[in-house]
């Protein structure tokens, strides 16, 4: 917090700084969307499938070809997603530099209101407006960012990375819960352990995944692990009870 002085300024008061958040544009964001998704979709597959009874081997080669199906439509979903996005702010820039040269009072009257909005003085606001309507790329990009929310062209992220990342994302964090069968082969032949051990690992890289969340926000690490945590609790447990109620009650078996 600061306080106004005398010459226009700020005064700032004796408070330590807040902590920036992480700086990671697309990339966390794709990682933080593929991340838990992967391990709640790969930990059901394993409770549904743990529930029927089925050998580790139909565990392992059914979650291994869902996840890597998975994470391919995944990547190729978020590569799709930030193409359009790319071949979209184009057309998005072109139709606002039109408004900007054959609408111009308008615009600036527009764009006037909204820093008038903000808090900024009639005064302060015109100055500011006029200055950018003298640069035609900046006003447009300014008008973008108020009424689009649109980044400019060279901000916008490569596609072809944004979907390599989430398939990545997705297959490596979706592997914790069958990592524990494979890991436990050599101590124990008790599917019922094994699935104790995809739990528990799925629920550490899910609780990691909720803080490195809150690491990045600059928020408290507590709820969003309880709230990753308690989303993949909810889905295991829906997926854990149909598989169940399909073997015993409605007596579907291979």
């Amino acid at each position: 917090m600061a306080e106004r002085n005398m010459n226009g300024g700020f005064t700032p008061l004796l408070e330590e700084r807040p902590k920036e958040p992480w700086k990671g544009g697309e990339v966390v964001k794709s990682i933080m969307c593929a991340g838990p998704d992967a391990i709640v979709t790969s930990f059901s597959l394993v409770s549904s499938i743990s529930a029927t009874h089925h050998s580790s081997v139909g565990v392992l080669v059914l979650g291994f070809a869902n996840l890597l199906a998975d994470g391919i439509t995944k990547g190729f979903g978020d590569f799709v997603s930030s193409r359009t996005q790319r071949d979209v702010s184009p057309k998005k820039r072109s139709a606002t530099e039109w408004d900007v040269i054959n609408q111009h009072s308008p615009q600036k009257q527009g764009l006037l209101q909204q820093y008038q909005a903000l808090g900024m003085d009639v005064t302060d606001a015109n100055t500011v407006v006029n200055i950018f309507a003298k640069y035609r790329d900046i006003m447009v990009d300014k008008k973008m960012a108020t009424d689009k929310g649109s980044l400019p062209q060279e901000e916008v992220e490569k596609p072809w990375r944004n979907g390599l990342i989430t398939c990545a994302a997705f297959v490596l964090c979706g592997c914790a819960p069958l990592l524990a069968f494979i890991v436990l082969i050599p101590f124990t032949h008790n599917n019922t352990h094994k699935f104790v051990g995809a739990s528990v690992f799925s629920a550490v890289v899910l609780a990691l995944l909720g803080i490195a969340k809150a690491k990045i926000a600059g928020q408290s690490c507590l709820l969003p692990a309880a709230l990753t945590l308690l989303n993949g609790a909810i889905a295991g447990a829906v997926a854990y009870g149909i598989g169940w109620t399909l073997r015993n009650v409605a007596r579907l078996e291979d």
